[in-house]
């Protein structure tokens, strides 16, 4: 194995299986034509996949049923938005599928984006970007917009004390405070909620 192909495998095994990248990710080190080099080497030795035009993953594994699990989606998303430079957000039914809030696996990912309109097919799914408003995409933190679409996506009449408790237990409590910034120019009644979802527990 050359030395920029071992340097780039040891950066990928750092990120864990599921993690999915471009070349975009390693080009502040390495010349493009060795990333080439080297993501088609380790395609080839089945180290890393191909998920589509331009865009690797690590494989997440099943010992279980003993091969390779689906690329993780939301691991494609962030991987093309690093790309593309743009800034993207998990919009409704994706976002409650990412905050374990829906068992449905979506046939079709949505992700508002202050990119253009895309589409991608990912082994049998759709990840799609939309173009949106900033204010839907504009917030500093990835945990601000996911739990803005979620509550949004839910609406306020099914906004219980457990899934304010699902949500609790799903954010850290060392981002607590920066959410609760973050997320200041969220509609009233979902500020209301993520201020619920933020309180210290008593």
């Amino acid at each position: 194995m050359q030395p920029v192909e071992q340097k780039i495998l040891s950066r990928i095994y750092g990120r864990g299986r599921g993690w999915a990248f471009t070349k975009i990710d390693f080009v502040a080190e390495f010349s493009e034509a060795n990333i080439h080099q080297a993501l088609s080497g380790l395609t080839r030795a089945g180290t890393i996949r191909r998920v589509c035009h331009g865009v690797y993953d690590y494989p997440r594994y099943s010992e279980l049923l003993s091969q390779a699990l689906s690329p993780d989606i939301d691991q494609v998303a962030q991987a093309l938005a690093r790309k593309f430079n743009w800034r993207i957000q998990p919009s409704g039914d994706t976002a409650l599928n990412l905050l374990g809030l829906s068992t449905q696996v979506p046939g079709k990912w949505l992700y508002l984006s202050d990119g253009p309109n895309r589409q991608y097919a990912i082994a049998q799914q759709i990840l799609a970007f939309r173009q949106s408003v900033l204010k839907d995409t504009g917030f500093k933190l990835r945990e601000s917009g996911l739990l803005v679409q979620a509550i949004k996506a839910l609406g306020k009449e099914h906004l219980d004390s457990s899934v304010i408790e699902v949500l609790r237990q799903w954010l850290p409590s060392t981002l607590r405070v920066r959410v609760l910034r973050d997320t200041r120019v969220a509609t009233g009644w979902i500020y209301e909620a993520i201020k619920q979802i933020c309180e210290e527990d008593s």
